[in-house]
This record gives structure tokens, sequence and C-alpha cells, in this order.
């Protein structure tokens, strides 16, 4: 290997760690500059012993510029044949796919290529989806997020390895290089490359910033502003591992998420660094389905100063729905119950056996026989969401309803009713999983407290001959 830019690419993959573990690896190619470059000196490299597993190319066709991008994929099949790298193609409507989830062309094909890039990797045995990005599309990211405003997770702009879901990465073994050493590698060695006219069109966001913001930012600047930015991100990645790694420490024991809420402890949030803090609070609002995007500095805030015993109001309110509360020496983070579920008293009657939809809840409903389950480890092996019933003393129809003022119940262990409010101010039940308690009943009692307890009447005992299985399960969209 002789040629300077192949070597850099090596030690940028050796020092990152790209490629660890020799994964088969899919190489997401475009048939732009970029791309093509990624595909020749990973193949190089390949051949030389530097990556010692397989590689494969894969094109999504977007369909936005009719016969061009037909041509595209055409020139990326013929080349990777040309290389003796199998190819696979996929065609994905991203003007439709905009239309019906409201989002830009530009989100909606990252999304779409992402998601079917994704899909291939798994079908064919990859554990590593490589793309072209380089030095110029990471210092055009950091911009990009510094226009609309970012911390320092933003500034470390494009990383080396992002990882995706069932054990799959993305690699970017580029980053080392910029758009003109590519170009001239490409022409060196004479290899081919398609232009994307819609690439100079400066109504994109992206293109705006490379084409108008960068080079007039440049013009004022006696370095190389793309060097300059590519080595922010360096440090601001350094200090995003370090907090991460922090985070990771601290989650095992301040945070704990379940079915459809997640607490932190109060007063080691408000001890943490703030970094740390922040990231935990990131990492609880994530693991609930909230969308960390729409997340700012003050929600953040806001948060810390519950967590401090400072709050402005006892609720911080959050993007989608979701809201943070302190009790107890916890910060609650729950899904808030919309207004019309508040109001809604409509009992929804069970399919037993089957499934219901409840309020974005899923119950799935089970009949056994006794002899089907091992009755001595109910108690160890089910979640708060997922309850065992003597079927024999139901009185069905059995419906779901929310908790209603008045309601009263015999919980498990007890030997008299009580009023359901009372029974969970007694069992310190948070305000927020109070707010979406779900009560199940049968015609002539209330057979479960969800997810807080079941009903002594149909508890488990050894007389018992049927089980009615109930789970419960957030629709996640």
């Amino acid at each position: 290997m002789t040629d300077p830019l192949e070597q850099r690419v090596a030690e940028f993959i050796r020092l990152h760690e790209v490629f660890a573990d020799d994964g088969r690896i899919l190489l997401a190619v475009s048939g732009g500059p970029d791309s093509m470059a990624l595909v020749h000196i990973l193949k190089v490299l390949h051949t030389e012993g530097h990556l010692r597993t397989e590689l494969a190319c894969a094109h999504i066709n977007h369909q936005l510029r009719g016969a061009e991008s037909d041509a595209d994929e055409q020139f990326v099949v013929d080349q990777a044949t040309h290389l003796g790298l199998p190819v696979i193609v996929r065609s994905v409507d991203v003007p439709t796919f905009a239309r019906t989830h409201r989002l830009s062309i530009e989100t909606a094909a990252r999304q779409l290529r992402l998601v079917n890039l994704g899909e291939i990797a798994r079908a064919q045995r990859c554990t590593w989806i490589a793309t072209g990005h380089q030095k110029n599309d990471n210092a055009e990211t950091v911009l990009h997020r510094l226009r609309r405003g970012t911390g320092f997770r933003g500034l470390a702009g494009i990383r080396p390895i992002r990882r995706l879901d069932d054990g799959l990465r993305l690699a970017r073994p580029l980053l080392c290089v910029t758009r003109e050493e590519i170009v001239r590698y490409l022409g060196e060695h004479h290899s081919h490359w398609r232009e994307d006219h819609t690439n100079s069109d400066t109504a994109y966001t992206r293109n705006f910033i490379r084409h108008r913001l960068l080079p007039l930012l440049q013009q004022e600047s006696q370095t190389s502003l793309v060097e300059g930015l590519s080595e922010l991100a360096i440090c601001a990645g350094r200090l995003y591992d370090r907090v991460q790694r922090e985070a990771e420490r601290a989650q095992v024991s301040m945070l704990k998420v379940t079915h459809d809420e997640a607490c932190i402890d109060a007063p080691g949030l408000a001890s943490s660094p703030e970094l740390v803090a922040i990231e935990l609070i990131r990492r609880a609002v994530v693991s609930l389905g909230c969308g960390e995007r729409a997340l700012t500095e003050h929600h953040y805030r806001r948060i810390l100063e519950l967590a401090r015993r400072r709050p402005v109001a006892r609720d911080v309110s959050l993007p989608g729905g979701f809201s943070a509360r302190y009790e107890s020496g916890r910060i609650v983070l729950h899904r808030m119950r919309r207004r019309e579920d508040r109001v809604q008293g409509t009992p929804t009657i069970l399919s037993i056996p089957g499934r219901t939809q409840f309020h974005g809840y899923e119950i799935d409903a089970r009949l056994l026989r006794c002899d089907e389950i091992d009755t001595t480890r109910i108690g160890g092996d089910k979640s708060p969401f997922n309850e065992y019933l003597d079927w024999d003393c139901v009185k069905p129809p059995v419906v779901v309803r929310w908790r209603q003022a008045g309601d009263r119940f015999q919980p498990l262990g007890l030997s008299a009713a009580t009023k359901v409010g009372k029974f969970l101010t007694a069992a310190r039940v948070s305000r927020a999983l109070r707010e979406r308690t779900m009560v199940f009943a049968d015609q002539k009692k209330i057979v479960w407290v969800c997810p807080v307890r079941i009903a002594e009447p149909v508890k488990i005992t050894g007389r018992t001959e049927h089980i009615l299985a109930l789970m419960v399960r957030r629709i996640v969209t």
C-alpha cells in the first residue's frame, strides 16, 4: 500500500477500532465521489490484508431524479461487478414518505436510506454499514447544528462509529480526509463517479451551508475552517465519550426504567456533574420514547431545578406529551394522559382470549390450564404489567377502564375491601403512576388495579384449575 491517502484511512481505522470485530461490511454506495472512494479504498485494504472480512455493496435508489436516479443505480451495479463485489439495490418512495410523515425531502431520504441499509445488512449477515462521510461533511454538520442551537453532543459532529439496533454499527472510515483529497485520489486512480445536480441546489439546508455559508466564513478565516471544525468535533467527541462513561456508571444505581415511566434518584442527580446529570436525563427521556431532538437547554435546566428542590413549578412539561415531576426523592418522567383520556369513562370489554387496545396500550389475554404453568414461580417471573388470575373466580365479561373516584376493591393479602385511592396512597404509588392506573373488573368486582396489585378473591390457589394471564404493553408509535 503506497498511496498516502489509503495509508491515512488504514491508520484511522486502526486508531478508532473501526471494523474491530472483523464482521462483514456493507458499503453504502450512492455513486458519488465519496462513496466511490470508499469502495475503492476498502477494496484495496481488503486485497492487501488490512481488512480480513468480506465486503458487499448496497445502493438505495431514492427515485427523486427519474432517469438519472436509474442511471446512478446501473453505474453502481456495474462498478461493484467490475470490482468483484456483490451488490444489492433497493428503491424507495421518498416523496410519499415525506408527505405522509410531514418531513423534508432531506430528512425523509435519510431516514428511508438508513432503515433500508439496516434491513439489507441484516439479510446479508453484515455487522457494519460503512458510509463515505468525510471531513467536509463533518464541518458542515457542526455548522448546521450551531445554526439551530446545540450542546457539546452536537459539536461532536459525525462520529467514526455509531451503534444502531440489533448489534449493527455505522462506520465512517473517511472522516480523516477532505472532499478535495477524495476527488484528487479518484483522478489519480482513473476512477469514475456520478454527479448529482441536486447537490448544487441551495434550497436544501446542507447545500446552502456547503456552497454559501462555509465559503463565506472561509473568506474571513486565516486557516482552514474545515480542519478547524473537524478538530472541534474531535475535542467535543472526546468530552462526550468521557461523559458517556460517567453516565453509564451512574445509571446503574440512579436510573430505573419501568413500563411507562423512568425514575432518577434526585439527590444523586443534583450532586452529579452537570454534564453527567444532563446525559442521565437524556437517557431517561429517550427510554420512554420521547424525541430528544425537541428537548432544549430550558427543559434540562427545569428538571435539574426539580432535583435540586428549587423548582419554579412542581411539574415540567416535555415535548411529545411527556412530563417530569419530583416525588419522594425521585424525578419521575412519564407520558401524560390526554385530557380526553382522563374524562373518558367508558369501559372496554376484553377479548378473552385475544388482544384488546385501550388508549395507547395493548392487552394480551390468554386462558391457561393450571398444569401449563408453574404456579410456584408466578410471583418471581412476572412484571407489574403481567398478572395471573384464577379464571374460575372471575365473572366475565372483564372490562378495562381508568380508575374512577369511589372505586373499591379487596387488595391481595387484605381481608376487607378499601377505596382504591386510599390503597394507592398507602402503597406510596407515585402521582404520575396514579394518573395512569388502569382498573380491570368483572361483573361484580375489581380484579386488578394495574400495575399495582390484583384482588384477593382472584388469586391463584391450590384449588385453581384455569388461569387468566394478562399482559399489558404500551403501544410505541
